[in-house]
C-alpha cells in the first residue's frame, strides 16, 4: 500500500484492473486505491505479472501492507507462500502498532492461520500461539473481522467470580467483557452477563445489551424517529472532513469580518464577456489580487510558525457526492478570469469523479466557499487548516444602497471573512476586505 500525503495511514483497494497470472505492459493500470478524498490509479512501472493477489477489493489496508506479489508466470506456489509468510509491512507509525503490520512474525511452534486467511495482528498471533488457541475459533472484532490482541485475551479469559459491593445483591458475574454501567445494571436486574452477546466496540457488553436482556424498553425521542430512523456509517471522506473541521473549530480562534458589496457592475462586465466566466471565477481572481496587496492574509499556519507564500493559490470548495473537497487554482493572481474559468471546469469535473491528484487539493494559501447558487444570503465558514482565512460568499440580492446622494436598489453580495486570530489581526482583515470590495466594485481592474 503506497502513501500519498503526510496524513494518509490506510487505503481501500477499490478494484483490481488486472487478473492474477496475466502478463501486463508498462503503464497498465493495476488497481484503484481509494484514500480519504480521491481515487488513485496505480500504474505498472515495467512489464510484469501479478502471481498472487493478496488484498481483496473493497477492503481497507494500512500503508505498507502487502497487496499483491509480482513474479514470473508459473512461479511455484510454495515459493509465493514462503514470500508472503516472511513479508513485513512498513511501520507507518499511526497509532496502535497492534493494527499497523499485516503479516504476523514467524514464531516457533506457532498455530498456523486458518485456511480462510482471516487477518490477525502480529501481537494477537503470538498470544494465540502461546495459548495454543485455534485461530479459526476466535471471533475477530476488528475491521473486516480482523482478530486483535483483545480478541485473543477474551478467548483465553478465565471466569472468576466477581461480586459487586454496595446496595446491589452479591451475584457472580463471571469474566464477561462488559462496561461498568452494564455490570451495575446486570446486578440490579438479575441479568446473567455470561449469556449475553455484546454489541459495543470489539464485542463489549454495553448498557443497551443489558436493558434489552431485561426487557426494559427505552423510549425514543419521538414516534417519527422510531418510524423512519436510518443510521449509516460515515464515509472515509466524511470522517476526514469531520476530524479536520472539528480540530479547526476547537483549536483555531476564529473571528469574522463582514461586508456588503454592490455586484451590478461586475454582473454587467460578466454579461459582456465571451466566453463568460462565472461570478465565482471573478471572485477567485479578486481574492488573489487582494492577497497580493494585503499579503498578511496570504499565509499558512503551522503550529507556532507562519508560512508566507509568494503566490496566491486559492482553494475553492467543491461539493461532491462523498463530501466537500477544495481543489486549488494555483497562481490565481497571474490568471485572467477566463483562464480561471477553464481551470475550475477541469478541477471541478475531476473532483466530482474523485480523480484529483494529491497536489491539486493539498496546500494553497486561502479558501473560498460560495453558496450563492443555493440562494444562501450569508453564512460564516470554518477555516480550512493550514490556511489563515476563508471567504464565504452568499447570493446577490437586490437591496437599497446610498449612491451619489440617492438611494438605489442594486444587487448586493454579502461577504464574510473568517480569520485565524493567532496569525491575523483585525486591521489586516479589514484592509483585505476593503481592497476586495474596491476590486469587485471596479470590475475593469479584474
Amino acid at each position: 500500500m503506497p502513501k500519498w500525503g503526510i496524513e494518509m495511514s490506510e487505503g481501500t483497494v477499490a478494484e483490481w484492473m488486472v487478473a492474477e497470472n496475466t502478463p501486463f505492459e508498462r503503464g497498465t493500470v493495476l488497481t484503484l486505491i481509494e484514500t480519504d478524498k480521491i481515487t488513485n490509479e496505480i500504474e505498472a512501472e515495467a512489464p510484469g505479472c501479478l502471481v498472487r493477489l493478496i488484498a481483496r477489493a473493497g477492503e481497507t489496508y494500512p500503508v505498507g501492507a502487502l497487496l499483491a506479489v509480482l513474479g514470473d508466470s508459473g512461479t511455484d506456489p510454495a515459493a509465493i507462500d514462503a514470500f508472503v509468510g516472511s513479508f513485513k509491512g512498513a511501520n507507518a507509525s499511526f497509532g496502535d502498532t497492534d493494527e499497523v503490520e499485516l503479516a504476523p512474525p514467524a514464531v516457533a511452534g506457532a498455530v498456523e492461520p486458518a485456511p480462510d486467511s482471516r487477518m490477525i495482528s502480529p501481537a494477537a498471533f503470538v498470544a494465540a500461539s502461546a495459548a495454543g488457541l485455534d485461530i479459526a475459533s476466535i471471533a475477530g472484532t476488528g475491521r473486516g473481522g480482523r482478530i486483535s490482541l483483545q480478541d485473543v485475551h477474551q478467548a483465553t479469559r478465565q471466569a472468576p467470580t466477581i461480586s459487586l459491593k454496595g446496595a446491589f445483591e452479591l451475584i457472580p458475574i463471571g469474566g464477561s467483557f462488559a462496561s461498568p454501567m452494564a455490570r451495575r445494571l446486570a446486578a440490579l436486574h438479575g441479568v446473567d452477563l455470561a449469556g449475553l452477546k455484546g454489541t459495543g466496540p470489539r464485542g463489549r457488553i454495553c448498557k443497551a445489551d443489558v436493558l434489552a436482556a431485561a426487557d426494559i424498553v427505552v423510549p425514543l425521542a419521538s414516534s417519527a424517529a422510531e418510524a423512519g430512523l436510518v443510521i449509516e456509517a460515515m464515509s472515509k471522506m466524511r470522517r476526514t472532513i469531520a476530524r479536520r473541521l472539528t480540530l479547526s473549530k476547537s483549536t483555531i480562534p476564529h473571528f469574522y469580518v463582514r461586508q456588503r458589496v454592490r455586484a451590478d457592475r461586475l454582473m454587467a462586465v460578466r454579461a459582456g464577456a465571451d466566453p463568460r466566466p462565472s461570478l465565482n471565477d471573478y471572485l477567485i481572481r479578486a481574492c488573489a489580487l487582494a492577497l497580493r496587496q494585503v499579503p498578511a492574509l496570504n499565509i499558512q499556519v503551522h503550529g507556532d510558525d507562519i508560512h508566507r507564500l509568494p503566490t496566491a493559490d486559492i482553494a475553492v470548495a467543491v461539493a461532491t457526492d462523498g463530501g466537500l473537497i477544495t481543489p486549488i487554482v494555483t497562481a490565481a493572481c497571474q490568471r485572467s478570469a477566463a483562464d480561471i474559468a477553464t481551470v475550475m471546469r477541469d478541477l471541478g469535473t475531476r473532483a466530482k469523479a474523485g480523480r484529483l491528484k494529491q497536489e491539486e487539493f493539498e496546500g494553497g494559501s486561502f479558501s473560498l466557499s460560495n453558496l450563492g447558487m443555493f440562494g444562501v444570503e450569508q453564512f460564516d465558514a470554518i477555516i480550512n487548516p493550514p490556511h489563515g482565512a476563508i471567504l464565504a460568499v452568499g447570493a446577490a440580492r437586490p437591496e437599497p444602497m446610498a449612491d451619489d446622494g440617492a438611494i438605489r436598489i442594486v444587487p448586493m453580495l454579502h461577504l464574510s471573512l473568517s480569520c485565524d486570530h493567532r496569525a491575523i489581526d483585525g486591521a489586516d482583515a479589514g484592509r483585505f476586505m476593503m481592497t476586495l470590495v474596491a476590486l469587485l466594485e471596479a470590475p475593469e481592474t479584474l
